[in-house]
C-alpha cells in the first residue's frame, strides 16, 4: 500500500538578501502530488513534524550548504513542545541546527499562546532561529508577535500597497533586533517596495520560482539596488550577512578541500565548535595554495585544517557595516580579503560579510547623502528630516520638530552683503549641529531656513544656545526666530501634517521681536510664547482696543 510519504515531493525556494542580491537561504515547501497532506499537518501535529524532518532530509539529499527554512504550524509547537526530531535529524544529517530556520506559520486562534512560547524558546536553546511567517496575511497577534521575538518577520507582499503597515513593521522589527522579509514578491514593482520600505530580505517567482534543485543564481532586478532606502546614519551588518560554510573544528584538510573544490563560490570555510562559536577561519586561495604545493596534499590531507587556518575574526550581529571595516583593517593587508564571522550573542556564527559588499554599500550611502547636502552649510535637506520624521510617527514616538529662520534675513544680506549672509548661515548651522546630540537631527532646507528634529530632553538646551548666542552679520546685530511643535503619539499622521501645525506656530513667532521662541502641540488650541516680546504697536494696538 502507497503511504502518504510516496506522493511527496520537496520543492526549494531562495530567500535573497536585497543588499548584495546574494542567497542567503533556502526555504523547504512540500508539493504533495496526490491528497493534502498539508490540511492534515494543520489538524495533526506529528505528521506536522514529520513534514519537517522529511523536508531537512529532502535538502541534504540534494547536497546543498545554504541555511534552510523548515515550516512548522504554530499549533505544532504548541502541541509537541521542542520538535527534538528535527534536532535529532539536522544533527544526523551533519547539518547544524543555528543553520535552520523554523518558519512559524499561522493559524494562531486557539493555541495556547504560553506553551508556543516555551516551546520557540527550546527550539532557540537548542539553536534554531525563529521566523515568525504569514504576518500580514495571517492571525498572528501583535503582543504575540513582539513575545516571540523572532529572528527574521515574512512579511505577505499584499502589503507592499500600504506602505504605512510595511514601514510601522519595519520599525518594529528595529526595536526588536528582527530581520524583515518580504515574500510572494511577483514584480519588480514589489521589489522595488520592498527594499524602499527597509525590507533586508525577500522572496518570491520574480527571483526563482520553487524547484526541486536549488538554484545557484537568481534574478534581482537592478533598480532595487539603486531604490532609495530608509535614511541611516550607518548601514547594520545584519544587511549584508551571507551563508557561511561551516565544518567542525575536528575537520580534516581533506575535508575543506572537498567543500571547496565543489563549491566554487565558497570563499572560506569558518570551523565552529560544537556550539557553533568560530575557532579557525580558512581563507580559500591560501589554503588551496598550501594543498597545491610539492607534497601538500600527503602532508596536509589528513592533518586538522586548523592547523592551516587563522584566527577568526569576528563582529556582533548589531554591528555597524562601519564596525567591520574596523575589524578589517586591524586584521592586516594580508587578510583584508577575508570573511568576517558575524556571531550572535552567543557567540554563535550566524553567517559572514564580505568586504566587497560593505565597500559598495557604504560608497552608494555616502554618494546619496552628498547629493541631499546642502552645498552652503553641508547639512541634510528636508527630504532626510521628513524622512525620520515618519519614522519616529511609525514608532509612537513623542518628538518636536522646530523651524529656525534669521530675522529680516533679505535686510541682512542687503545692508551686509550676501558674503556675511552666507558666513551667518554656515555659523548658524555649525551651531546648530555642534549642539545636537543623541537622536536630534538637524537638517538645512534652503536660505536661512533650518530644520530640528529632537527629544523633549534636548529642545530646551538646543534652543538656548541658539537664541542666546550674539549673532552678527558684517557688524551689524542680527536675532532668530524658532518655531516648535510637540507631537505625540497618534497626533498626526505623517510629516505633511507636522508640517502644517508648525506654520501657524511660524507666524505667531515672526510676530515678535527679538530672538523669540514659540511652542505649540499638535492637537491641541494656541502656543505657548517661551521668548520675545510683542511689538510695541501691536501693545499700542491692544491697549486701545
Amino acid at each position: 500500500m502507497r503511504s502518504w510519504t510516496d506522493s511527496l515531493r520537496f520543492v526549494f525556494q531562495p530567500v535573497v538578501n536585497l543588499a548584495t542580491g546574494g542567497i542567503v537561504a533556502l526555504e523547504i515547501l512540500a508539493r504533495p502530488e496526490a491528497g493534502d497532506v498539508l490540511a492534515e499537518a494543520r489538524r495533526d501535529a506529528e505528521l506536522d513534524g514529520t513534514l519537517a524532518v522529511s523536508a531537512v532530509r529532502a535538502a541534504v539529499r540534494k547536497e546543498t550548504t545554504l541555511p534552510l527554512h523548515v515550516n512548522v504550524f504554530a499549533g505544532t509547537l504548541a502541541d509537541l513542545g521542542g520538535l527534538t526530531p528535527l534536532h535529532d535529524a539536522v544533527r544526523g544529517a551533519g547539518r547544524l541546527p543555528w543553520e535552520v530556520t523554523v518558519d512559524v506559520g499561522p493559524p494562531y486562534t486557539h493555541v495556547p499562546q504560553h506553551a508556543l512560547l516555551e516551546a520557540v524558546g527550546a527550539l532557540r536553546e537548542q539553536g534554531f532561529r525563529i521566523s515568525a511567517d504569514g504576518v500580514g496575511d495571517g492571525d498572528v497577534p501583535l503582543r504575540l508577535l513582539t513575545d516571540l521575538g523572532p529572528d527574521l518577520v515574512k512579511l505577505d507582499a499584499s502589503l507592499l500597497a500600504r506602505s504605512a503597515a510595511v514601514k510601522s513593521m519595519r520599525t518594529l522589527c528595529e526595536e526588536l533586533g528582527t530581520l524583515l522579509a518580504v515574500e510572494g514578491v511577483e514584480t519588480e514593482g514589489q521589489c522595488a517596495a520592498a527594499h524602499r520600505a527597509g525590507a533586508q530580505l525577500a522572496q518570491g517567482n520574480l527571483f526563482a520560482p520553487p524547484a526541486r534543485v536549488p538554484v545557484t543564481d537568481v534574478y534581482v532586478p537592478p533598480a532595487a539596488f539603486g531604490a532609495e532606502g530608509p535614511t541611516r546614519s550607518g548601514p547594520s551588518v545584519r544587511e549584508f550577512v551571507r551563508p557561511a560554510a561551516l565544518l567542525p573544528d575536528s575537520a580534516s584538510a581533506g575535508q575543506v578541500r572537498a567543500l571547496l573544490t565543489g563549491s566554487p563560490d565558497v570563499s572560506g570555510v569558518l570551523l565552529v565548535d560544537r556550539d557553533g562559536v568560530p575557532v579557525r577561519s580558512v581563507h580559500r586561495s591560501r589554503f588551496l595554495l598550501s594543498m597545491s604545493g610539492r607534497y601538500g596534499h600527503a602532508l596536509y590531507a589528513d592533518r586538522p585544517a586548523a592547523k592551516l587556518g587563522d584566527a577568526p575574526r569576528t563582529v556582533g550581529i548589531d554591528a555597524t557595516a562601519w564596525e567591520v571595516l574596523d575589524v578589517v583593517a586591524d586584521g592586516g593587508r594580508a587578510r583584508t580579503s577575508d570573511d568576517v564571522a558575524v556571531v550572535d550573542a552567543y557567540g554563535r556564527c550566524v553567517g559572514v560579510a564580505r568586504l566587497a559588499d560593505l565597500v559598495r554599500a557604504l560608497s552608494e550611502t555616502r554618494v546619496e547623502e552628498a547629493a541631499g547636502l546642502n552645498p552652503l552649510t553641508r547639512l541634510p535637506g528636508s527630504d532626510a528630516i521628513t524622512g525620520e520624521v515618519d519614522r519616529r510617527i511609525a514608532g509612537g514616538w513623542t518628538f518636536a520638530l522646530s523651524w529656525l529662520d534669521v530675522d529680516h534675513f533679505k535686510q541682512v544680506n542687503d545692508g551686509a552683503g550676501f558674503a556675511a549672509g552666507d558666513e551667518l548661515i554656515r555659523s548658524v548651522g555649525r551651531l546648530l549641529q555642534r549642539t545636537a546630540s543623541g537622536s536630534t537631527r538637524v537638517g538645512h532646507i534652503g536660505g536661512d531656513d533650518f530644520l530640528v528634529l529632537a527629544d523633549l530632553e534636548g529642545l530646551d538646551p538646543l534652543a538656548a544656545s541658539v537664541l542666546d548666542a550674539p549673532w552678527s552679520a558684517g557688524g551689524l546685530p542680527v536675532t532668530v526666530s524658532l518655531a516648535t511643535v510637540v507631537c505625540g503619539p497618534g497626533s498626526v499622521v505623517d510629516h505633511r501634517e507636522a508640517a502644517a501645525c508648525l506654520a501657524p506656530l511660524k507666524k505667531a513667532a515672526k510676530a515678535l521681536s527679538g530672538a523669540s521662541w514659540v511652542l505649540g502641540r499638535a492637537g491641541a488650541p494656541g502656543h505657548e510664547v517661551r521668548r520675545g516680546a510683542e511689538p510695541a504697536s501691536g501693545r499700542a494696538e491692544c491697549a486701545a482696543g
